[in-house]
């Protein structure tokens, strides 16, 4: 319950806009292990991860200033895929931190890369497949989005190939008509 108030509150009372922030660069978000957040096996639970980034992504639409935006189109960001690859594990009360950032885009979606790190060490990267909707429940093309929080026409970099391959192994990938 602790991360769903905590994304709550990242996303009705976001942090401030970072001056210079732009769509392709990094936002960090710092945090630290709870109770809630560990399992029988004393360490934070896959699901967990999950909560953080979406706390992490909410803070990377805040230092673009990007939710007045958003919200003045009633449009909004929902998850359309997600993977996790973890290689060391977060205790009790140890701080980390998570890097988010947006690896491109097409047509329909936007991907994301999440790494997380505690004192250097790499502990797990999420990469995520992010969609907006309208109010209405129209799909909103991610390049729409990406003009709208950059004020002008932006080109999506190439996808890592990993990130492009798992895109098409999950068919959330943009389809040629």
């Amino acid at each position: 319950m602790t991360r769903t108030l905590q994304l709550a509150y990242a996303s009705f009372r976001p942090r401030r806009a970072v001056p210079g922030q732009t769509v392709l660069s990094p936002s960090v978000t710092s945090m630290r292990v709870h109770l809630g957040d560990i399992d029988l096996y004393r360490h934070v639970n896959n699901g967990v991860y999950l909560q953080y980034m979406d706390i992490g992504r909410a803070n990377y639409i805040a230092d673009l200033a990007g939710y007045t935006l958003l919200n003045q189109r009633g449009w909004y960001p929902v998850v359309a895929a997600s993977t996790v690859k973890y290689r060391r594990s977060l205790t009790l009360g140890q701080r980390f931190t998570q890097t988010t950032r947006v690896l491109g885009w097409d047509e329909r979606v936007v991907y994301m890369e999440q790494v997380f790190e505690r004192g250097g060490d790499h502990i797990a990267r999420g990469i995520v497949a992010g969609r907006f909707l309208a109010r209405d429940g129209r799909r909103i093309p991610a390049p729409d989005v990406v003009r709208l929080l950059t004020g002008d026409a932006v080109e999506s970099p190439d996808l890592p190939s990993d990130v492009a391959t798992w895109a098409s192994a999950v068919d959330v990938a943009h389809r040629s008509a």
